[in-house]
């Protein structure tokens, strides 16, 4: 069994490469050939929670763990398996894994569901995750040549600025007004933004909020989208603050998942068609990027043998 850290995770896991890796994760949803379950939690009196998701892709299928407490960091881990024979291949440390998975999956909805014209983006949030968001939809859309950050620490944001090399604002209606790809990457409990300033033919990612009764939209703009999508209409109505607080029941026609996208039966339709993509981070993605990490490390010799 290989083991590999967030150093390795790093350096082998390059987020061009991660892109196609997640195109090729929806593809094999839409074909079949890749299984998901949705995450599951069990939490303590004491507000420790453990997280864990599975999934299955090809030669490989694998669960990633975690834990969290309102007082910690979180930390997370995946173990890959071989499909052929349930052998344990590598454990991962997987906070960057999931981080950089996140954003590729982001910058891989961006392409199909944006306008192709698309020059501005407005981020709201500084933090973790918000960084490889960045990374991610410049890598995808590379016409895009002016980005601003909001968050609520001035200094944090200004940090963000100067190391993501983009513009921070003073206001959250300044990163996003007549911008044409909005992300929303926080961990806040109710809207971000308002739906005034969100214009016709914007496309929205939002993946801060993977709890039912948090979000970062308002009801207003995901009732007004002329497009949602998500990664997962199973795990959405589980845990997405966002839809789950936005629509009605009937609403839910409305929304399809990313594979019905990548397979050509949904899309954009025209210019000023407004799109939201709900992320929710799904374990088939984890899979198919851990399964890339180990075949690499085998590669480079990558990693420690933890036994044979």
């Amino acid at each position: 069994m290989l083991y590999l850290t967030e150093s390795d995770v790093i350096n082998l896991l390059p987020m061009s490469d991660c892109l196609v890796l997640m195109r090729t994760a929806f593809e094999r949803l839409a074909s079949g050939e890749a299984m998901n379950q949705p995450r599951r939690r069990l939490t303590l009196p004491t507000k420790s929670t453990l997280h864990y998701m599975a999934g299955s892709d090809g030669r490989y299928f694998g669960a990633k763990v975690y834990s969290t407490n309102p007082g910690h960091k979180p930390h997370f881990l995946f173990l890959l398996y071989r499909a052929e024979d349930a052998e344990l291949l590598a454990v991962i440390e997987a906070n960057h894994l999931g981080q950089i998975r996140t954003g590729a999956a982001s910058g891989y909805a961006t392409q199909l569901l944006a306008r192709s014209d698309s020059r501005t983006f407005g981020v709201i949030g500084s933090g973790f995750q918000a960084r490889t968001q960045v990374l991610a939809i410049r890598a995808a859309m590379p016409g895009i040549d002016r980005v601003r950050v909001w968050s609520r620490s001035a200094e944090k944001r200004e940090a963000f600025a100067r190391d993501c090399d983009v513009e921070a604002v003073a206001t959250a209606e300044q990163a996003v007004r007549a911008a044409d790809i909005v992300v929303t990457a926080t961990n806040s409990g109710e809207p971000v933004i308002e739906s005034e300033w969100i214009s016709a033919g914007t496309h929205v990612n939002a993946m801060g909020s993977n709890q039912a009764r948090r979000r970062e939209l308002p009801s207003e703009l995901v009732r007004r989208a002329d497009l949602i999508v998500t990664d997962s209409l199973e795990q959405s109505r589980m845990e997405s603050g966002d839809l789950v607080l936005g629509l009605g029941e009937s609403d839910w026609d409305r929304v399809v998942e990313l594979q019905n996208v990548t397979a050509g039966r949904s899309g954009r339709k025209r210019p000023a068609d407004l799109t939201v993509f709900k992320s929710n981070g799904l374990a088939v993605e984890d899979v198919i990027a851990a399964g890339w990490v180990f075949e690499r490390a085998q590669e480079t010799g990558a990693g420690r043998q933890v036994y044979s």
